[in-house]
This record gives structure tokens, sequence and C-alpha cells, in this order.
């Protein structure tokens, strides 16, 4: 299955953070599966690190790439589509983060593995 990771799971995934469940835990851990990225959690997270509003290692922030690769998975670029869809979906949500998360998931037919419940007002498919 492939499935896109929220900015929240993969640095929960990454950092070890308790919080995710036994559920999100197995889908990340069991190797058919295939998770992805977004770039734009990239940008979420190297933007957030930079105005200190996320404490996370440097490498983190930095270079997420190579920490992505390094755990076999794999990256979603930013589309022309994903950045069109992301400004069109309806609803209040202004996140820019969310929405494009919303728009590629919903593009790409990946669930969105996330405990966000704002997704569900762009009637995105949701694993957690």
């Amino acid at each position: 299955m492939r499935v896109l990771l929220d900015t929240h799971t993969l640095l929960w995934w990454l950092l070890g953070d308790r919080r995710l469940p036994a559920s999100v835990l197995a889908v990340l851990a069991q190797t058919g599966n295939s998770m992805t990225v977004s770039a734009a959690s990239g940008w979420e997270i190297a933007t957030k690190f930079r105005l200190g509003k996320l404490a996370v290692p440097r490498p983190l922030a930095e270079d997420l790439q190579t920490v992505t690769f390094q755990n076999g998975w794999i990256v979603l670029p930013v589309t022309m589509g994903h950045a069109q869809l992301a400004g069109l979906l309806k609803g209040n949500h202004k996140d820019p983060f969310d929405r494009m998360l919303a728009a590629q998931s919903l593009l790409e037919n990946m669930p969105l593995v996330t405990n966000d419940p704002a997704f569900a007002e762009f009637q995105v498919n949701t694993l957690w």
C-alpha cells in the first residue's frame, strides 16, 4: 500500500514519539508498504525550524531528503497540478502545508497518515 505521511507523522516516527498508535506503527513498519514524504513537508519543517517554531535536530531541517532516502521512503515533488488543487480546494482551512498534503493525497490516490481532523474538510482518505 502507498501512503503519504503527514508532517507530524513523519517527525513522530523519526523522533520515536510515543504518541504514534500501534496501528500506525504497524503500517509504517510493514515492509510491503510504500511510504511517501511530500516535498511540502520539507518546506514546512525547514520553515518552522528557521522561525524557531519547531525544535528538531538540524539534519531534519537541513537535509530531509537524505533522511528520507536513508529510510527507504519516496519523495513526492510538488507539481503544478498539486499546487492548483491545493489553491482551489474548498474549505476554510488556511494552512498552506495542509492544503498541499490534502491535494497530493487526493491526486495521487494515497491515504494520508495523520491524526489531524482538519483533513476531513477536504474529504481526504486518512489512516489513523
